[in-house]
């Protein structure tokens, strides 16, 4: 919904969400994009969707899921690294079912083969990064990237 809001500078436009707000992020390393979003959004209601990425297949499995009530809520799913998609896929699935209709993810780094594979299941959910990078490589790791998001975030192997 359209508005006024002073910025340090001057007057401006801007579009206010015209619904509540929740935050997604999939375990364990969208956990490092949830304190920002809490400090940008003071009064959102906070969800978490726990996959982990088998090192053999590089197929995710759930292990848990808490959500809020999404419906009616913009929803936003976070992940810092978009490499196969796998993950994401099934997390956005995981929130539709449970009434997310207006829905984005977001990352930090995307692999063109996740990106694709988003485009692919889930055309109707926009994607945000902040950088695109080249490809995976034969371990569904993105080049040139930053390896395990989550273990480099907590120091584990």
């Amino acid at each position: 919904m359209p508005s006024e809001v002073q910025t340090p500078l001057e007057m401006t436009q801007v579009n206010k969400l015209g619904s509540g707000l929740a935050v997604v992020p999939i375990l364990r390393a969208g956990l490092s994009m949830l304190e920002a979003s809490l400090e940008l959004f003071p009064d959102v209601a906070v969800g978490y969707i726990g996959l982990e990425r088998s090192h053999d297949t590089a197929i995710a499995h759930s292990y848990y899921v808490k959500l809020p009530k999404l419906a009616g809520r913009f929803t936003l799913c976070m992940d810092p690294m978009l490499a196969t998609g796998g993950s994401a896929s099934q997390a956005l699935s995981l929130l539709k079912a449970n009434g997310a209709k207006d829905l984005v993810m977001v990352c930090v780094i995307a692999a063109p083969e996740g990106v694709e594979k988003l485009l692919s299941d889930h055309p109707d959910v926009p994607i945000y990064t902040a950088a695109l990078d080249r490809q995976l490589n034969d371990l569904k790791y993105i080049l040139p990237g930053l390896g395990d998001y989550g273990d480099r975030l907590y120091g584990t192997q």
